[in-house]
């Protein structure tokens, strides 16, 4: 994936894959955000870091909020892209969590069938400005990546999070980035964890995809805002 190409470039990359999702064991009797909060943890000991910088992207912005304040001493700077300070479900909009229901309804019924018409729904909100090869691939990964009673039961994880209250108490250098047409995390979400954390700088990037794609002049950006604050933060 390009993402991964271009983070790993310059700087070693350490990433994981959410429990009940990809790799992880698929069997996870608690998907909870303290128990997310809880993987970070143990992602991190394993790999021995001492001192890193922590990079969230959607729901894992919350995740590494409060990991930060959970453990400060070891992160030299926080990068937040995509991510909401509260779940659909705490955000208190009655379309929104009307949306969010009937969605939650799709993942469970269509998710794993072999026809994409359901999956497709979410590819189109994710990564609108796609090409077909684009959109056909995450089609697929989203049916090979997790199970349709997993991707339920996270969709409704993430929107019970809110970490609005820790907001005020990061002090680690703090980058926040976000694609000004998200369709999948509002982008207001973004500006509110710019606003709350003290000192944090904003990135708008010119974009509405959620997954920034590698011909996009927002993606350029995206890594270039990252690979400068590393330096800087290091």
């Amino acid at each position: 994936m390009h993402w991964i190409d271009a983070l790993s470039e310059e700087t070693m990359l350490i990433r994981y894959d959410e429990r009940g999702t990809g790799l992880s064991d698929w069997v996870a009797e608690d998907i909870s955000f303290t128990a997310m909060i809880a993987d970070l943890e143990a992602v991190v000991d394993a790999a021995g870091l001492e001192r890193f910088t922590l990079l969230g992207v959607s729901q894992s912005c919350a995740v590494s909020v409060a990991y930060v304040l959970r453990h400060p001493e070891r992160v030299t700077g926080l990068i937040l892209y995509g991510g909401f300070v509260k779940g659909w479900r705490q955000r208190g909009d009655s379309h929104e969590i009307a949306t969010h229901e009937a969605m939650t309804a799709l993942i469970r019924e269509g998710w794993g069938q072999n026809n994409p018409v359901f999956r497709h729904l979410f590819t189109t909100m994710f990564i609108p400005r796609a090409n077909q090869v684009q959109m056909d691939w995450f089609d697929e990964l989203q049916r090979i990546s997790v199970s349709p009673c997993n991707a339920g039961r996270l969709h409704e994880a993430f929107g019970e999070i809110d970490v609005s209250d820790l907001l005020s108490q990061i002090k680690v250098p703090t980058l926040v980035l976000h694609a000004r047409n998200d369709a999948v995390v509002p982008f207001g979400s973004g500006r509110e964890f710019a606003t709350g954390i003290p000192r944090a700088r904003f990135v708008d990037l010119d974009s509405a995809n959620h997954i920034l794609l590698p011909h996009e002049l927002a993606f350029e950006q995206f890594v270039r805002e990252l690979r400068q604050f590393v330096c800087e933060t290091a």
